[in-house]
């Protein structure tokens, strides 16, 4: 096996152990979910035991995420990204982030209607920052009603109560920067600038 190959495999287990706190989940957890030993989790995840396709398969399947992401593999061949939207609550989700936990960014489209939905405000764990790239967005956060245009931007705690739709029916774009509890966008301007009355 050439040197390359023994640092990608080198790198597993600390990642998947930063993988595993970073959900909250404990070995004996995993294990029953994965059906691999905890002995056997706990080794490879300490760099004791060599990565194998039959433990890493379980291991990806448990936490959602590309084999790829797990090894740390370079990314080969087609340079384009194949995003796959989802979609809840009539909204498109297109996920433009890949690392798991933490962080995570969206494009968010809010399709067009005959009338605008009723809001339905609710609450969760974290911080979200938004930036309107089209349409005129409805924004209620606690007792405020917002309406943000196309580059304007917004960031709130989302143990608020709050929703996002259409101001007026018509479709809305948007990019949404999600983190969890304590993690919040940080915008930077360069030294002398002063910061924008709107950041």
């Amino acid at each position: 096996m050439d040197r390359e190959s023994e640092d990608v495999l080198d790198a597993v287990g600390p990642r998947l152990r930063a993988l595993r706190r970073e959900r909250g989940i404990t070995l004996a957890d995993l294990a029953a979910v994965t059906g691999v030993s905890e002995s056997t989790l706990s080794r490879l995840e300490g760099g004791r035991r060599r990565a194998t396709l039959e433990l890493l398969l379980p291991l990806a399947r448990t936490y959602d995420v590309p084999l790829d992401d797990l090894v740390g593999a370079p990314r080969t061949g087609d340079p384009r990204i194949h995003l796959k939207p989802v979609r809840r609550f009539g909204m498109v989700f297109v996920p433009l982030s890949r690392r798991p936990g933490g962080t995570q960014a969206f494009k968010m489209i809010i399709p067009a209607r005959p009338r605008p939905l009723e809001p339905t405000p609710q609450t969760h764990e974290g911080f979200e920052w938004l930036y309107v790239l089209d349409g005129r967005l409805r924004l209620l956060l606690g007792e405020r009603d917002l309406t943000l245009s196309p580059g304007e931007a917004a960031e709130f705690d989302t143990s608020l109560p709050h929703w996002l739709g259409s101001s007026d029916g018509g479709a809305v774009e948007l990019l949404i920067v999600f983190g969890p509890q304590g993690t919040r966008a940080h915008l930077r301007t360069p030294p002398g600038e002063p910061p924008s009355p709107h950041g």
